[in-house]
């Protein structure tokens, strides 16, 4: 009988389909209320249809509540003909469920899945060890989705023990970057395996994104004038530096404050030592005093050898402690005391 059934599924093509298990129940249920009926006895409330199908279904999935059951011999016979054709019905099911799910992690770990995520971080281009090392950062403090988009090359998934979608090919492909969601994402981090294949790359995910803040990694910073001609909103950071790549990702606009901060003529970071005539002074004065008289920011503070990176207003530095301030030039020692004097 279970190969009559197969052969039947076969010759309508409903094998190893989702139709076969319910072809089979449906089968076996049409088939065997009828037998049951002619091996039960006149009057066998188990042939009634508002029972039969209860019955069915609980012997069936083999859970056999026993408020139900054949009383002849032959009526056994169809009970086992029922949990017979139940179990090849189920069998069928977990069959085609584990096939399903097999196929779907074997895609995964292939890179043909399509991202259908919205706002997340897509990474362009794969560097071992150090696309991890970003991938880490980004999810470190505020966890995001993440999609990695790899070259071909990448024959698997290179990180599946992390929460990362991954995609397979051509990176200056516009069907690739739209499997990878580009044009929904929030950043897109170009990060090509050098300078060259990066404005490829660029070109393809600027005209893919619909918004998405574009980052792209160069070896020589002197090229970003180029990357420049494709969009303005461009951002170039240092290939070398992952965290301020991390921190550009997260915060659009970031990289901009960093290179005015190290570009002379413009906002620069200096340090001061508070004079000793001061006594001790708290931070909320020097915040208040130095950016009221003197346009000064103060970013860190260094105590009795402690460095002290954004410190508590409420915190107190003793005599001698160091200042470390961005402003747009270096103030004196007389200008400093001369602030923090009338501020007291």
């Amino acid at each position: 009988m279970p190969i009559f059934i197969a052969r039947l599924l076969a010759r309508f093509r409903l094998l190893g389909t989702w139709w076969s298990p319910v072809a089979v129940l449906g089968f076996v249920y049409l088939t065997s209320w009828p037998l049951m009926a002619l091996a039960e006895p006149a009057g066998s409330e188990i042939v009634e249809p508002g029972n039969y199908w209860w019955y069915f279904m609980v012997t069936a999935a083999t859970v056999g509540y026993g408020d139900l059951y054949p009383e002849s011999a032959a009526g056994h016979v169809v009970g086992v003909y029922v949990i017979v054709g139940g179990i090849a019905a189920l069998t069928t099911l977990f069959t085609k469920l584990a096939s399903v799910l097999e196929r779907s992690k074997g895609r995964r770990m292939q890179g043909s899945v399509t991202a259908d995520g919205a706002g997340h971080i897509v990474l362009l281009g794969y560097t071992p060890g150090r696309t991890e090392r970003i991938v880490d950062e980004l999810i470190a403090d505020d966890p995001c989705e993440i999609v990695l988009c790899a070259w071909e090359e990448v024959s698997a998934h290179p990180m599946p023990d992390r929460d990362v979608t991954f995609v397979r090919g051509d990176l200056t492909s516009e069907e690739v970057l739209r499997r990878a969601g580009v044009q929904r994402a929030h950043s897109v981090l170009v990060d090509a395996r050098d300078d060259n294949e990066a404005l490829a790359v660029a070109l393809t995910a600027d005209h893919v994104a619909e918004g998405a803040h574009l980052v792209v990694a160069l070896r020589d910073l002197s090229r970003a004038p180029h990357l420049r001609y494709v969009d303005e909103a461009v951002r170039c950071v240092q290939w070398h530096t992952p965290h301020m790549i991390t921190e550009e990702l997260k915060d659009p606009g970031i990289t901009e404050v960093y290179t005015d901060l190290m570009t002379h003529g413009g906002a620069n970071t200096y340090s001061a030592r508070l004079p000793g005539s001061l006594g001790p002074v708290r931070v909320e004065r020097c915040q208040i005093a130095l950016g009221r008289m003197c346009g000064a920011t103060v970013l860190a503070a260094r105590a009795g050898g402690e460095l002290l990176v954004n410190p508590d207003w409420q915190s107190t530095l003793p005599p001698g402690a160091v200042l470390y301030y961005v402003s747009s030039r270096r103030l004196t020692s007389e200008e400093i005391a001369k602030a923090l004097g009338e501020a007291g």
